[in-house]
């Protein structure tokens, strides 16, 4: 019998769901030829990373080895790309599963909680390949899980600092927090922030009613939310990009892109509510 959130559901939804499932399957083959019998440790750093060849080396480098007494795995998820991105990952020492063709971030992340939850990992922390997010910040992140105080954990840069000047974007954050306060039925202050901390039992509940490609962030809070999932936020300092630039695309096709991800979750849990 297959577990909810194994690999094979990771491509359930997608424009050619059979070339999806062949790219996941082709990476898998990869991936345990290069660490078999592979356990992970009970915290999983979640990286998903697209030709950030030139950032992820530095994040690599400052993620910690233990969070709250805790030994953690650093997971790096390439999803696919021209670059050298996974040769940095692999010489950096991460566990490196490598996607041969571009998914989607949303995909790349499902790959990431599939092996957290098959592996062993009793909690996943995800944050960005690019270093806008510090990686000494996870154990404040990680502190609400190990204390049983919450199952999802979102790191807030209203609560603490967001170092940018995009304003379209701050404004951006504001109101889709709100809008997703309101259906969700919290008060949340960031809700488009990707850093966060998962508790693996409640990634077994949901991952398999995840569909989107790009922009998950919003979608998994609002499905954890629906199935009464707690949700607390934590302070952190959001940085620039090291280099380059966003993968998200310009500013009214991202928000634009956004918004449909929220509409489209929100119809289609409250549809499945009422089934």
């Amino acid at each position: 019998m297959r577990r909810r959130g194994g690999l094979a559901d990771t491509a359930s939804i997608h424009t050619d769901p059979d070339r999806a499932r062949q790219v996941i399957r082709r990476a898998r083959q990869d991936f345990d030829q290069r660490y078999p019998g592979l356990k992970f440790s009970p915290v999983v750093g979640l990286i998903c990373a697209y030709q950030e060849e030139e950032n992820i080396g530095d994040v690599l480098a400052n993620m910690p080895g233990t969070a709250c007494g805790l030994a953690l795995t650093t997971l790096v998820v390439v999803d696919g790309g021209a670059d050298a991105t996974d040769q940095v990952a692999l010489r950096a020492g991460a566990v490196t599963f490598v996607l041969g063709e571009n998914l989607g971030h949303g995909y790349a992340l499902r790959v990431g909680y599939a092996l957290g939850i098959e592996l062993g990992a009793q909690f996943v922390v995800t944050l960005d390949a690019d270093g806008q997010n510090d990686p000494t910040e996870i154990p404040g992140l990680l502190q609400p899980l190990v204390d049983d105080e919450a199952d999802f954990v979102l790191a807030s840069r209203r609560l603490g600092r967001d170092t940018t000047t995009d304003l379209f974007r701050k404004a951006g954050v504001r109101f889709f927090s709100l809008v997703i306060s309101a259906v969700g039925g919290t008060w949340l202050t960031d809700s488009s922030n990707g850093y966060r901390a998962l508790r693996a039992t409640m990634l077994e509940d949901v991952t398999h009613r995840l569909s989107q490609a790009q922009y998950q962030t919003a979608e998994l809070l609002m499905v954890c939310l629906k199935r009464g999932w707690r949700v607390v936020e934590r302070p952190t300092v959001w940085l620039p990009r090291s280099s380059g630039t966003s993968k998200k695309g310009k500013n009214y096709l991202f928000g634009l892109r956004y918004a449909r991800v929220v509409l489209t979750t929100w119809w289609r849990e409250r549809r499945s509510a009422r089934v």
